[in-house]
């Protein structure tokens, strides 16, 4: 009879124990990435190695630029700098092994490897979003409240702007990691994308995963749908108030924000369409998230610099008349 009670016990703790390895037995992915297509992914490695070095050569040439000039003195092009430096940053977490799986047949990533990339893309993500935020309201200032301006955006306070970013951007990736580590996956291991992303991860998940999808749309598009508020209601506020302004002024003020107002539709339109809806994954999504990983990160440089008369001179005083860069053009 003692055996008899025992039994069940010690079946109930095996059966336990081989739920949990069967819960947690997937240690890799594979990423199906955006097409099987073996033309289609060499065209796309092409298109997107071209994508990459225009990236870095455009952001670095901003980062030289301001840095060896005296824009850094200037809370905006301060920013910009910092943009830049996060946009080589975000895009270099996905793009190179988005690239070396173009080359592949079959293409997977570890359960760690697939975990670190979606911090260090949402942490990165996190600091473009609220910079770009603070850019705006750093228009907001210089435009509405221009006697104040020096006063409200001092470098102090441009410094602390700058460490908040990062450490909302920090929290927010945190928390998106922390609800992903917590849910179990059992296998199937494709992910019908070309990184690893969070909702992707969920249909997955060996479990119910409403309320931890309710979760991460709070925390990602919540996240993105007020900083885009705060960003547009910014352009808002400056557009009724250059309205009285001279046609000259008015025209000045008109082309650096519709620079600005450009990225932002690049960057958060795609952002929203992804991470504001219920927890779902659509074959679209892949070309959405082009947008804010490759595409908005490779035209920052060329809308800021093109049009952007400061940052054209100094470019040009920066690498044209810098007596170190004629010396080793001379020489």
């Amino acid at each position: 009879m003692l055996t008899c009670h025992f039994f069940p016990v010690i079946l109930s703790e095996n059966s336990l124990h081989q739920t949990v390895e069967n819960i947690n037995n997937v240690t890799e992915f594979i990423l199906l990435g955006l097409s099987q297509n073996k033309t289609i992914k060499s065209l796309c490695f092409l298109l997107f190695l071209f994508c990459y070095i225009a990236i870095w050569m455009g952001n670095l040439l901003i980062i030289i630029s301001i840095s060896c000039s005296q824009l850094i003195g200037q809370p905006m092009y301060f920013f910009l700098n910092y943009l830049a430096f996060s946009d080589l940053c975000y895009t270099s977490t996905m793009t190179p092994k988005l690239l070396t799986d173009l080359l592949k047949e079959r293409t997977r990533i570890s359960y760690a490897s697939c975990l670190a990339q979606l911090f260090s893309m949402h942490i990165f993500g996190g600091v473009e979003i609220f910079i770009l935020t603070i850019m705006a309201y750093d228009r907001y200032v210089a435009i509405c409240k221009p006697l104040h301006y020096t006063v409200i955006v001092s470098r102090r306070r441009c410094y602390v702007l700058v460490f908040a970013c990062c450490t909302g951007a920090f929290l927010h990736s945190f928390m998106q990691c922390l609800l992903t580590i917590s849910l179990p996956f059992c296998g199937p291991n494709e992910i019908h994308h070309y990184f690893c992303n969070v909702y992707p991860l969920l249909k997955l998940a060996c479990t119910d995963t409403y309320s931890v999808g309710i979760l991460v749309v709070t925390n990602s598009g919540m996240m993105g749908l007020v900083n885009f508020f705060v960003v547009m209601l910014s352009y808002f506020l400056i557009l009724y108030t250059i309205r009285v302004y001279p046609t000259k002024s008015r025209s000045k003020a008109l082309s650096t924000c519709s620079s600005h107002i450009t990225i932002v539709v690049l960057f958060f339109v795609p952002v929203l369409y992804i991470y504001i809806r219920p927890a779902a994954t659509f074959p679209e999504d892949k070309v959405f998230a082009l947008f804010f990983t490759i595409i908005a990160p490779m035209f920052n440089p060329l809308i800021y610099t093109l049009r952007n008369m400061a940052m054209k001179n100094a470019m040009r005083k920066v690498w044209c008349q810098n007596p170190l860069f004629i010396g080793r053009q001379l020489y």
